[in-house]
């Protein structure tokens, strides 16, 4: 491989769930970038990549593949990506990381691609259709494609232009839904309405692409929480999407709605709020048979997940078991799941040494700084995750 083909572009962020997939570069940053609560675009500039570019960073992505595979030939592995041949090339320092990249995907045999960055949707049609067919025809082992748009995107695009999307190899949508309450939607800057949104998840679905929505708990506030629950839930039952993806909010101070915060504008809803909200909305979701997941550890109850309607009487039961512990436990319960000890309140009393690591500390924090001072604490364990 000459040096010209051995990096590609990939943006900042991909979703949870694609974590293993490859991920390839099709626009740079977000064209809209004005969500209030979104930390991840600020001060960069959209722009378009050609089709040529992209081509050519599946061609690298391709010979770096093909590379790996000579690796564990010659590693005496048949071309397979295990172990060993893993371990090769992530330890070895004179690979670029687009190496790494690829060595990793090939070794967890996902079959999946994520496109980056926020909304590949706003190429213009004949461009990602032919962006598209030259992926599939390039890595013909690919098995998922899935990337971001926006419901104001999808809005603009005709059924024939997303059946054209779909059938160039475009297998799955992710929308930031995040509410379906018209006044929130204002506040924040997301530039679309619930019925909006209603529209481009159906234009998705008739196209014949998986839809994953995306909520998030929190963003109401302790001002508008259950309008936000209810009128999200009421529009997700109109959408009937694949997935709901539960993403809690949080508010580092590099987002615009931390001004709001500091100036008392805003007002956070604490866990035990959040998970009221949370019962609120899951009770409202009617009608649907969407995968409900709770897969990231901004969320404070993880096991709230399942498909829907069969798993929603457990999902309740998940809340209520939280709602119901002691004072104590759920400090401690939120302690630890921030830390990424817990996934669930069920192991609060599996590892009595881990419960009195924790509640100890909690007590020390407690006794110094009082309760301000433990929320500030888990403050700052979420949001490293942000």
């Amino acid at each position: 491989m000459d040096d010209n083909a051995t990096t590609f572009e990939q943006g900042p962020i991909r979703p949870p769930n694609e974590a293993r997939s490859l991920l390839l570069r099709f626009t740079r940053n977000c064209p809209w970038n004005q969500c209030r609560f979104c930390p991840v675009y600020k001060g960069r500039k959209f722009s378009l990549r050609t089709v040529e570019e992209i081509r050519q960073d599946i061609r690298t992505a391709r010979e770096i593949a093909d590379r790996i595979v000579e690796i564990s030939q010659n590693l005496g592995e048949g071309g397979v990506v295990n172990d060993r041949v893993a371990h090769a090339v992530l330890s070895n320092p004179a690979l670029p990381d687009s190496h790494r990249s690829i060595a990793a995907w090939m070794y967890y045999d996902t079959g999946a691609c994520f496109l980056q960055d926020a909304d590949n949707l706003i190429m213009k049609t004949d461009d990602l259709v032919e962006a598209l067919r030259f992926l599939r025809k390039t890595f013909p082992e690919i098995r998922r494609v899935t990337t971001y748009s926006r419901s104001r995107t999808v809005n603009k695009k005709s059924p024939e232009s997303l059946a054209r999307i779909r059938a160039a190899g475009l297998d799955r949508i992710h929308i930031g839904l995040e509410s379906g309450h018209d006044p929130l939607l204002k506040r924040m800057k997301k530039g679309v309405t619930g019925d909006q949104h209603i529209q481009a998840g159906h234009k998705v679905i008739d196209a014949g692409m998986e839809l994953s929505e995306y909520v998030m708990p929190g963003l109401g506030g302790q001002e508008m929480w259950e309008e936000h629950a209810l009128d999200t839930a009421r529009v997700l039952n109109a959408i009937n999407p694949h997935f709901i993806r539960l993403r809690s909010l949080r508010v580092p101070a590099r987002v615009p709605l931390h001004e709001e915060l500091q100036e008392g504008t805003f007002t956070m809803q604490t866990d035990d709020m959040l998970a009221e909200e949370l019962r609120v909305f899951v009770a409202a979701l009617d009608g649907i048979t969407s995968t409900l997941t709770s897969d990231h550890i901004m969320n404070l109850l993880e096991e709230v997940s399942g498909r829907l309607p069969e798993a929603k009487p457990k999902m309740l039961d998940v809340i209520r078991k939280y709602q119901t512990l002691s004072d104590i436990d759920r400090w401690v319960y939120r302690m630890g799941r921030r830390g990424g000890r817990y996934r669930s309140t069920e192991e609060l009393r599996e590892d009595p040494a881990t419960y009195g690591k924790i509640k100890d500390l909690i007590e020390q924090v407690r006794l110094q700084e009082g309760d301000e001072g433990v929320e500030r604490m888990m403050t700052e364990m979420v949001d490293r995750y942000i």
